[in-house]
């Protein structure tokens, strides 16, 4: 029996073997051609060339032609992509759904949005696949109009529990700023991916709400779902915006015990957050260990160096980077002046100002003219300053160049010409509540005080607010907040207490209040208590209460520092024999045995 079967399965193969083999059909032929051309403009023409001379069957040519068109898309020519599909009668929903994502996912996000409505006027029925993409075309062109006549076409054809459109509708709404709706979409979700989730995470993120972008991810964490590169991006933007350096180090740490590849994004978020956190030196760590560095890590890390008021090492960086990295862009030399300007190191400054237009060819922006006059202000060449500013920068210069030059003119008590600029200033911006204040103060300090008065009514009359101040500082991956005279928190009590007690070893040291620091309508005593009580004053005495002795406290403030408590941290430090960190609304201030890292300079 076994020699029968040996001897049929000998036939099958003899028979095999003498049956010719099958040549390959015009429409394989044609399919591995658009395999082999990729997305590439030329090959994809000559295969289009192909399929027409071959006159292949309309069944057949369909389906080639569809994958011709997507691949066309893809090599960047929409203009070909659109001539394709002009060229198909009847064109079907797969069609459409492939234009519309080759479109989208191509970055031509309008002619996603003309597929859509042809799809739409041609009453073909859409799917999850064609939804998904116009939404995104949407969420890329921040049209929240038209997104929104999207949304209602996806719950009229059913498909408005679809995780992935759902997901795209966050995506959507969250990019356009509207974070209400998209959360209510997100909420009600029944199964949210990580897309839905890095969505409305890197939306709040985007849109200032840091806090409510960490809070989203904790509960992300607390679902079970594991974070990706993006959601770790988007976190550490999220710390960098708070000064929450503990979550940062956190993710740091995931990031290494899950091996991620710490490619330039995430590296450049790494050093970004570490030097907005106040810890630098880990900042140039990151640098360091990075086997790749385009020339946004590059500038993250001398603006970093900058913002520190670490002027020659952002100098001695850039000047590496001209040797051995990328060619610097604009935004490098804004950091670099910027770095300079905050520094006092003027001849450095001027320097890097002469390269960038002469050996790059870069023509001044108004971002490099603010730092110039900044640059030329706080190095108290006022005259220089304003020579620049008639002279060197085209047009009418805007508000931020007239604002820098008021606080040079403040830094440097020279009041007529500070009020002279100051209401240049308003009549240039005047619904800025913040040149009001800056003028009331320029008068107050020049001892006028019936135009602080005139200031103060002209406010009120018209409606305008100081901004409010306030002070937040992280104590074990939490971060509390304080106002001026805040007395919300928990520990109210006992937080008053201290500060009382830590002021009075401060006046025992040498320290003495600033009046001029506050409100000059109120009365000096009344003008002491309101310094003791500023949020960056509450803040350090519930950071020093609630940690260790020896414990750095890092304190993140929304404003420019005072003069008083900048003069108050100095004694602060040595009484409480602490570090303190504060990062205030133009750069950080290392506060240590008594004196600044600022040098007084800002």
């Amino acid at each position: 029996m076994e020699s029968n079967l040996n001897q049929k399965q000998q036939q099958q193969q003899q028979q095999k073997q003498q049956q010719p083999l099958q040549s390959p059909t015009p429409h394989s032929q044609a399919h591995d051609a658009l395999l082999r051309a990729g997305p590439r403009l030329r090959p994809l023409q000559q295969v289009h060339s192909h399929i027409i001379i071959s006159g292949l069957s309309h069944s057949h040519s369909r389906s080639l032609l569809t994958k011709l068109l997507t691949l066309a898309c893809s090599a960047g020519s929409i203009a070909y992509t659109r001539q394709l599909y002009l060229s198909i009668p009847n064109p079907d929903s797969f069609l459409f759904n492939s234009l519309i994502k080759a479109s989208s996912k191509s970055g031509f996000p309008f002619d996603a949005i003309r597929f859509y409505q042809r799809m739409r006027f041609l009453a073909l029925p859409p799917s999850n696949f064609t939804f998904t993409a116009v939404t995104k075309a949407c969420a890329d062109l921040s049209n929240l109009g038209f997104g929104r006549i999207v949304h209602s076409h996806v719950l009229v054809s059913g498909f408005g529990s679809d995780s992935f459109v759902e997901a795209a509708l966050v995506s959507l709404y969250a990019k356009s700023g509207d974070l209400v709706v998209a959360r209510k979409v997100f909420d009600k979700m029944s199964e949210r991916t990580i897309v839905a989730w890095n969505a409305m995470i890197s939306g709040y993120e985007q849109n200032g709400f840091a806090r409510n972008a960490v809070g989203v991810f904790r509960r992300m964490w607390d679902a079970g779902v594991e974070p990706d590169s993006a959601t770790l991006v988007s976190v550490l933007s999220a710390c960098s915006q708070l000064g929450s350096l503990g979550l940062g180090r956190w993710v740091h740490d995931f990031v290494v015990g899950n091996g991620f590849y710490v490619n330039v994004i995430l590296g450049t978020s790494l050093i970004s957050m570490y030097a907005r956190c106040g810890n630098v030196a880990r900042a140039r760590q990151v640098f360091d260990a990075m086997s790749e560095r385009n020339v946004v890590a590059w500038t993250a890390m001398i603006s970093g160096y900058g913002m520190h008021g670490y002027g020659i090492q952002a100098v001695n960086l850039f000047n590496q980077m001209i040797a051995r990295g990328p060619r610097p862009n604009y935004v490098t030399f804004v950091a670099v002046l910027s770095a300079c300007a905050h520094a006092g190191l003027l001849k450095d400054g001027s320097e890097v100002f002469t390269c960038m237009r002469e050996r790059y060819g870069i023509v001044p922006r108004m971002e490099h003219h603010v730092c110039m006059v900044d640059m030329f202000g706080r190095a108290g060449y006022l005259k220089e300053a304003m020579e620049y500013i008639e002279k060197s920068i085209p047009g009418s210069p805007p508000p931020a160049v007239w604002t820098a030059m008021l606080g040079a003119c403040k830094m440097h008590k020279n009041f007529d010409l500070g009020v002279q600029v100051a209401e240049h200033l308003l009549t240039i911006e005047p619904d800025n509540p913040g040149h009001y204040v800056l003028l009331s103060n320029i008068y107050a300090l020049a001892g006028r005080v019936d135009r602080v008065e005139l200031i103060r009514e002209l406010m009120i009359s018209q409606g305008l607010k100081k901004q409010v101040g306030y002070s937040v500082v992280e104590i074990d991956q939490t971060t509390h907040m304080f106002c001026m005279g805040d007395k919300k928190h928990p520990q109210t009590t006992e937080i008053y207490r201290y500060l009382d007690e830590l002021m009075l070893k401060c006046r025992e040291a040498g320290y003495e209040p600033e009046p001029d620091s506050v409100m000059h309508e109120l009365e000096e005593e009344e003008r002491e208590v309101a310094l003791k009580f500023h949020s960056e004053k509450l803040a350090v005495a519930f950071g020093i209460m609630n940690t260790s002795e020896g414990t750095i406290l890092r304190i993140v403030k929304n404003l420019r520092m005072c003069s008083d408590c900048h003069s108050a941290f100095k004694f602060i430090s040595v009484v409480s024999r602490r570090e303190i960190i504060v990062r205030d609304k133009h750069r950080f201030h290392h506060f240590k045995d008594g004196s600044c890292s600022c040098q007084d300079y800002w």
